[in-house]
């Protein structure tokens, strides 16, 4: 029996060359692939998602838009690809993530200020430094409830606040929003929309939203990733750029309606393949 020493482990097989995204890119994702039951649902998937925006994702049921955000946010491990934030890797990027179902993340034997204030403390931030953002973030959403009740205490509306104010207290490099206002009454959903919209024009923070509300989607947006169905591809990414504050003025707007009109399009067109 011979035995070669040192002999190259898959010589033969190339590694692809990471290819980074263009200027102004914050989420790099080459190669991304994810099964279920054997089935693909991300195969070879690429994408650049930029910084400073907000960048909605909408497609058909079943195409895997919560499932792109938690892989990229590492909730759901990936099969395989390379998922970068400005060149660096998940472990050196700070995230935050607001869950659709805000009763089951918020932790309901801390009162609310408590879990307002967690990842602070799980920094190690100083009280003082705690109290100081916690504060700020109270009067930026102008919070007007006890946050010393528990979460269970409060309405939907107000859980779902204080879960967004508890994924921005660490000044995040990206905020992921899974469908954040599907549990919530209209009054309410306009107003963490507007909120959101404050803290993106005074911070810049890259966010990733799913949302199964195309008027939303678009209106939060200033871009529009539209999906096919699986295995999911990009159908095409739309640009919407009206200027911020935007109001309920906006969506009377040519250029919104148009915006939304060419999602619905794509949207039924990918529907029906």
């Amino acid at each position: 029996m011979t035995t070669v020493l040192n002999a190259p482990v898959f010589a033969d097989v190339p590694v692809p060359e990471f290819k980074p995204g263009p200027a102004g890119t914050h989420i790099t994702i080459r190669g991304l692939t994810k099964y279920f039951a054997g089935w693909p649902l991300y195969e070879n998937f690429d994408l650049d998602i930029p910084k400073h925006k907000i960048v909605s994702v909408f497609g058909p049921n079943g195409c895997g838009k919560s499932t792109l955000i938690n892989m990229i946010a590492g909730l759901v491990p990936i099969d395989s690809g390379e998922i970068l934030f400005d060149g660096k890797s998940l472990k050196d990027t700070k995230i935050g993530y607001v869950f659709q179902n805000y009763r089951e993340a918020m932790f309901p034997w801390m009162r609310t200020i408590d879990n307002i204030a967690y990842p602070l403390k799980f920094e190690g931030k100083s009280k003082a430094e705690v109290d100081r953002r916690v504060a700020e973030l109270v009067a930026s959403f102008d919070v007007k409830f006890d946050l010393n009740r528990y979460p269970y205490e409060l309405s939907g509306g107000q859980q779902q606040t204080a879960s967004i104010m508890r994924a921005l207290a660490p000044n995040p490099e990206v905020l992921f929003l899974d469908e954040p206002f599907s549990a919530l009454d209209f009054e309410m959903t306009l107003f963490i929309r507007e909120k959101l919209q404050e803290v993106f024009m005074q911070t810049g923070t890259t966010m990733m939203l799913v949302s199964h509300d195309l008027e939303e989607a678009v209106y939060l947006a200033d871009q529009v990733l539209l999906l096919t169905k699986r295995p999911t591809k990009v159908a095409e990414i739309l640009p919407y750029d009206d200027p911020r504050p935007r109001t309920v003025a906006t969506l009377s707007e040519a250029s919104f309606i148009a915006a939304k009109k060419r999602s619905l399009e794509v949207f039924q067109r990918e529907v029906r393949r």
